[in-house]
């Protein structure tokens, strides 16, 4: 039985070889995403600067047009730099710090689910039944007044309901990547670790021990 432990515990720590897998799928994921929402912001600046700034039907920031541009840059930019591997850890605080602004001034007040569904799940609150009664409705319009078949043929109908859901998840990556950082091989932060570690003074001294021993 301990035998069969220990076997199963070797080819587990086995598979750690290919642990640079993770963090670069995390990367690949976010990357998308990051940089589609940073350069719809630039895209529509003036309009992204009046959502921040305006009180009545947007977020009533503070300086929106430096948070405006402080935003696009960083999802723009750290999507580059996650497709890259460079400065992972580092690019991940600000992205967190935009994220948590997110889901706190954006998407708190709708609850947890980003598409109106379930309306008997635990997640459901008075928005996202609303949001599903109108959802059936709009549905019985298509169905008496349109081709129903032909418009959900790509897809079905949904409602969104804007909540924190994936927010939080781009989070949780972010703090994923952030203490695990950009991974072995397939980064650019790798390279320069290896790259400092063969320059650094230990390394050195190693090398020259190395070669003495085998003079």
């Amino acid at each position: 039985m301990f035998a069969l432990i220990h076997q199963a515990r070797g080819l587990l720590d086995a598979t750690r070889r290919a642990d640079f897998i993770a963090p670069l799928l995390l990367r690949l994921y976010l990357a998308p995403i990051f940089w589609m929402a940073g350069t719809m912001k630039f895209a529509s600046f003036d309009s992204t600067v009046a959502w921040f700034g305006n009180p009545d039907w947007g977020l009533g920031l503070p300086f929106p047009t430096l948070l405006a541009f402080l935003a696009a840059s960083t999802e723009t930019a750290g999507a580059v730099l996650l497709v890259l591997g460079l400065g992972v850890r580092l690019i991940s605080m600000p992205l967190i710090v935009t994220m948590l602004v997110a889901m706190v001034t954006v998407h708190w007040q709708h609850g947890w689910l980003a598409i109106a569904e379930g309306a008997g799940s635990l997640f459901a609150n008075a928005r996202t039944i609303g949001a599903i009664e109108r959802l059936d409705r709009a549905k019985d319009i298509l169905r008496e007044y349109g081709n129903y078949e032909w418009l959900t043929e790509n897809g079905s109908l949904v409602m969104l309901n804007n909540g924190i859901e994936f927010a939080a998840t781009y989070l949780i990556m972010l703090v994923a990547l952030f203490f695990i950082g950009a991974g072995r091989w397939l980064s650019v932060d790798d390279w320069i670790r290896r790259w400092l570690d063969r320059r650094s003074p230990a390394a050195r001294g190693a090398r020259s021990r190395f070669a003495m021993a085998h003079a």
